[in-house]
């Protein structure tokens, strides 16, 4: 009998999200990722210890400055882990520009620059990266300069039309809108319990895969940030879909068929692309993606900063 995770890759690709090696070999997704939040919870786990004694060992030897050391070790390790991972999916690896630099796009850039650099000395060609940047203004329009110059990017932190939008304008690879976040801020404000499809999030998914096919946008959707297995379900047949290891184990502990959820239109007419005003209006113009972002900008941004301080008592 078919596993439900099984049957859900027929309609969806997979995604880890998680930056756990011995999860990825387990439920073998096609991509994986890696961030700050995902390395910190990595950090203790007994399969990683030598992997950080070595980047940290060899970042000691090469530079001297120990400011500049810090700056550089959550690189290192961002890309020594991503460079493993990628030997074990036949996909692409996303990694992720820091939070602290999602309103400077030519700091977005520099670092994009750097990150791939960075693999390809580690033998991880470029068409195996995704450059994940926050879908803030400056974000995409990084995005957008760096995907001419053949580096694919994953807009991370997704809430509104208006970012969906302006990724598709921007010809970006890929867009994460999240569900799970989008589910937790209306729960919140309303204090009602969501049925799988009645559920805001996964209503707010559906959108962007539909406004994607009417536009006959390139661009790759992956739905991110699952709470529960009822939402992944809900949005089997979304292209892509990145999904926690904890879902990933019910999904492959249940028997059964997925059906699709999720129906892309034709392509019609495109909408004239968003300039910056209209952006910014219609993204303020949404509560709950306002709220989101900047709240998961600044969740980003605690993450790596706890991760460098734990770094820095290691580096000593």
């Amino acid at each position: 009998m078919t596993t439900r995770l099984d049957s859900l890759k027929t309609h969806s690709l997979v995604v880890a999200d998680t930056g756990d090696l011995d999860a990825i070999k387990r439920y073998r997704p096609h991509d994986a990722t890696t961030n700050p939040s995902l390395l910190l919870k990595a950090f203790d786990l007994p399969g990683y210890q030598t992997l950080i004694d070595e980047e940290l060992a060899a970042i000691k030897a090469e530079v001297a400055d120990p400011e500049a050391r810090l700056e550089q070790a959550v690189d290192r390790l961002a890309v020594a882990k991503g460079a493993e991972i990628a030997r074990h999916i036949p996909g692409r690896i996303s990694t992720e520009v820091a939070a602290r630099l999602s309103f400077d796009e030519e700091a977005s850039v520099r670092k994009a620059h750097e990150l791939v650099e960075r693999y390809d000395r580690r033998g991880v060609g470029r068409d195996r990266v995704l450059i994940k940047l926050a879908s803030t203004w400056e974000g995409i329009r990084a995005a957008e300069r760096l995907e001419r110059e053949g580096i694919q990017c994953n807009l991370t932190l997704l809430f509104s039309e208006a970012q969906a939008q302006a990724c598709f304008d921007a010809g970006v690879f890929l867009v994460s809108p999240f569900v799970g976040r989008v589910t937790d801020w209306y729960k919140k404000e309303t204090g009602k319990e969501y049925a799988p499809d009645e559920d805001p999030g996964v209503l707010f998914v559906r959108g962007v895969c539909e406004r994607a096919g009417r536009g006959g946008y390139d661009t790759v959707v992956m739905g991110a940030s699952f709470r529960t297995v009822g939402q992944v379900l809900a949005l089997a047949g979304c292209p892509r879909l990145t999904i926690s290891p904890a879902l990933l184990e019910e999904l492959a502990a249940e028997e059964g068929e997925v059906t699709p959820a999720v129906t892309i239109p034709a392509a019609g007419e495109r909408p004239a692309p968003l300039d910056e005003p209209a952006f910014r209006w219609g993204h303020n113009q949404d509560a709950m993606a306002n709220d989101k972002l900047a709240e998961g900008i600044r969740r980003f941004d605690e993450d790596q900063r706890t991760l460098e301080a734990r770094l820095a008592e290691r580096l000593g």
